[in-house]
């Protein structure tokens, strides 16, 4: 039974074949564990292609020549491990950072059902930060406010890696919030799925104490 949803988002993004088939499944076995798990709102599995996977996807194309990727908090895998799966051809490798150790054992399910090139961290994010030097991307999706997400990403945004970071209607509220704590480079990108929604991309952070 054809899913309009699912048609019009993979009609929306150039993906392969393969790509195709690892998203059914990764979003058949969301849906499975859904049941038991909560794993996302109950509300958004009607629309799951549209709200969660193409949300995710177009992260691809704002670092286009990235291949180590970092996802905080990372929950369902959105948008992680969503990223591994699509980004897998292009040698993409992406860490999700989730301490939730329940919503880990989907994480790690789902990755070996869809052979996602994902390595799974069930720890808090504090904890793991040090370690992550040298990654390209990091990137949280409806996690913290921005000055947090600042502030746990610093390790990585001061050294050169790229914030991306979907933000919704309070986005300007949110910048605010962050510029009287961080200076910080950063542009808005239009959200393809949501009109008022944008994502905040942060290619430079100066910590506090360097102000």
């Amino acid at each position: 039974m054809s899913d309009p949803d699912r048609d019009r988002v993979l009609a929306a993004f150039d993906v392969s074949r393969e790509t195709r088939a690892a998203l059914d499944l990764y979003v058949e076995q969301l849906r499975r564990w859904q049941t038991v798990k909560n794993l996302v709102g109950p509300s958004t599995l009607k629309e799951v292609w549209s709200r969660h996977v193409a949300d995710a996807l177009q992260l691809l194309s704002l670092a286009p020549e990235a291949k180590r990727w970092v996802d905080l908090g990372s929950g369902a895998g959105i948008p992680g491990l969503i990223l591994a799966i699509a980004g897998r051809e292009r040698g993409i490798r992406v860490t999700l950072v989730e301490s939730n150790s329940r919503k880990c054992a989907f994480l790690n399910e789902a990755a070996r059902l869809t052979g996602a090139p994902a390595e799974i961290r069930n720890a808090r994010i504090e904890t793991v930060m040090a370690g992550l030097g040298g990654s390209d991307v990091v990137c949280a999706r409806a996690l913290a406010s921005l000055d947090q997400l600042l502030a746990w990403s610093a390790p990585l945004l001061n050294s050169g890696t790229i914030g991306l970071f979907p933000k919704g209607r309070d986005v300007q509220a949110e910048l605010t919030q962050a510029a009287a704590r961080w200076t910080f480079t950063h542009d808005l990108v239009p959200s393809r799925t949501d009109s008022e929604a944008r994502i905040v991309r942060v290619t430079a952070l100066t910590e506090p104490s360097q102000r």
